[in-house]
């Protein structure tokens, strides 16, 4: 059964949580606010907005979120982006209305368009206090939500002495761990079974397996803080940007969740899988030919991770969405036309809930949600 939900706004983003005791929860961004939907068969019902004032670009769910399906005592927290390169983060529970606190502007946070963030990998308390955002102006940043508290030198109200969380109106902004790279990034993904490391694509066909907890002072020549444990290229598009034909930013990529060492994403108008484990120097095990005009989003399916999908963010071709199977990546993909042009997938990923794999996607003000099979 598709289901849909109208936001007042276009829909800029969209992110499905995946916390083990979350994952009916759909968060969609608009114009100026974030909706939090719940997800169950038969509808899409909406339990909390958070009204920014600004455009969102991206979202990330925090590890501490807990569905109100799955406790009395629930939990919605979550990151947001805004166009104004500011970030904010988000809270409501059972017991409280809904929060925002903002950090990272100014002249402490990104200084060009937050493309993607992603939460430390895990399911452990790093979980939620660490969040990583890319951005045009060739920074990750990772954010420690919940710093140290310093006793201050005289009596503030507000802060605990005995280093505790501070009050909500007194509490320490969040430190960013800067990390530079040579070009714009555009997409971030973490792993639930290492905290240490993220994935991290950039605009000219690269993909970094960055260790952002690495320690300087264990390298002879005092690198930076990070190192990259492997770099990936995709060919085709690493030589077109070498050769000044890049025309957009479009890299995309996702980490399959149940095998650490694949990794897939979209360069131009292809898609590519790499093996970690069978480096074949950098280079992708398949690739493949999807939207002429080029693809902007690659996501995989957390439930049933053979499953992958792809979708270009152009009306050329209308909404649609291709799902492969990895098992048999070279056939032709099954294709979800969901509206014909001029309307086209700004976002889309695939929920975690159990059962058929279910995919939202952002058409405008428009979210659908529809399964990608039927029960046998």
């Amino acid at each position: 059964m598709d289901l849909e939900y109208t936001h007042p706004t276009d829909v800029y983003a969209i992110r499905p949580c995946r916390a083990p005791d979350a994952n009916d929860l759909l968060a969609i961004a608009g114009e100026h606010s974030v909706d939090i939907l719940q997800v169950s068969d038969s509808a899409l019902q909406l339990i909390a907005t958070f009204h920014v004032g600004t455009r969102i670009t991206t979202l990330a769910w925090s590890a501490r979120t807990v569905s109100p399906s799955a406790s009395a005592s629930w939990v919605i927290e979550l990151v947001a982006a805004a166009s104004d390169f500011g970030l904010h983060l988000l809270t409501k529970s059972a017991g409280a209305q809904e929060h925002i606190f903002p950090f990272g502007g100014g002249l402490s946070g990104h200084h060009g368009k937050v493309n993607d963030m992603a939460f430390c990998g895990g399911w452990d308390a790093d979980g939620a206090r660490y969040v990583a955002t890319v951005s045009d102006d060739k920074m990750l940043m990772v954010w420690d939500l919940h710093p140290p508290v310093q006793a201050p030198s005289s009596p503030s109200p507000g802060f605990d002495d005995l280093g505790l969380s501070p009050s909500p109106s007194s509490r320490p902004q969040p430190t960013a761990y800067p990390i530079a790279f040579p070009n714009p990034l555009t997409s971030i993904r973490a792993h639930p079974s290492t905290s240490k490391e993220f994935l991290v694509a950039d605009s000219r066909g690269s993909v970094f397996l960055t260790d952002w907890r690495a320690d300087p002072d264990d390298t002879e020549d005092g690198a930076l803080r990070h190192s990259s444990v492997v770099e990936l290229i995709e060919p085709t598009a690493l030589g077109a940007a070498v050769m000044g034909e890049t025309k957009t930013w479009s890299a995309s990529v996702d980490w399959r969740s149940d095998a650490i060492d694949i990794i897939g994403g979209v360069f131009g108008n292809k898609f590519a899988l790499w093996d970690i484990a069978k480096l074949r120097g950098g280079t992708p095990f398949a690739s493949g030919s999807s939207f002429p005009d080029g693809v902007q989003l690659f996501r995989w399916c957390h439930t049933h991770p053979d499953y992958f999908g792809v979708a270009a963010q152009a009306p050329a071709g209308g909404a649609v969405v291709h799902v492969y199977n990895c098992s048999y990546v070279h056939a032709a993909p099954t294709a979800f036309a969901l509206r014909p042009r001029p309307h086209f997938v700004r976002d889309f990923d695939f929920l975690a809930l159990p059962g058929i794999p279910r995919i939202a996607a952002a058409l405008g003000r428009i979210v659908v949600v529809w399964p990608i099979g039927e029960d046998s």
